[in-house]
């Protein structure tokens, strides 16, 4: 599939896609002869991942080696070494810690968002 069903299916721009495929963290399994980006259903589960750990806050080499990991290429799509297994099992523990961080944001701005949504039903004006 072309860059724009790409898009449209994992909901990111072709900008963004563009940009991941500048930076190393996706690239398009072929070409068109016309010179098009073609993507697999294996090119869109790496941007659905993208997506999933763009939020968490890796940075992009911890994301390149992350991808890596788990969408291996065919010469080293072999069982994982004891320091692969580690360095998954640190990326784990780091999305696990994130989440919490995140879920206590969240209920940081419910609470706010409660309160206003209080304040502006109580009817009062706010000065």
């Amino acid at each position: 599939m072309q860059i724009g069903e790409a898009a449209a299916r994992t909901g990111l721009s072709l900008r963004t896609i563009r940009y991941y495929e500048e930076v190393g963290l996706v690239k398009p399994t072929a070409r068109s002869q016309g010179g098009f980006r073609l993507y697999t259903e294996a090119d869109l589960a790496r941007l659905e991942l993208i997506k999933r750990v763009k939020p968490l806050g890796f940075p992009l080499e911890e994301m390149r080696e992350l991808l890596g990991l788990l969408y291996p290429d065919a010469e080293t799509a072999v069982r994982l070494s004891e320091a692969q297994r580690g360095r998954l099992v640190e990326f784990s523990e780091a999305a696990e810690r994130r989440c919490r961080e995140l879920r206590a944001d969240l209920a940081t701005a419910e609470a706010l968002a409660a309160t206003l949504r209080e304040r502006l039903g109580a009817g009062s004006t706010v000065t």
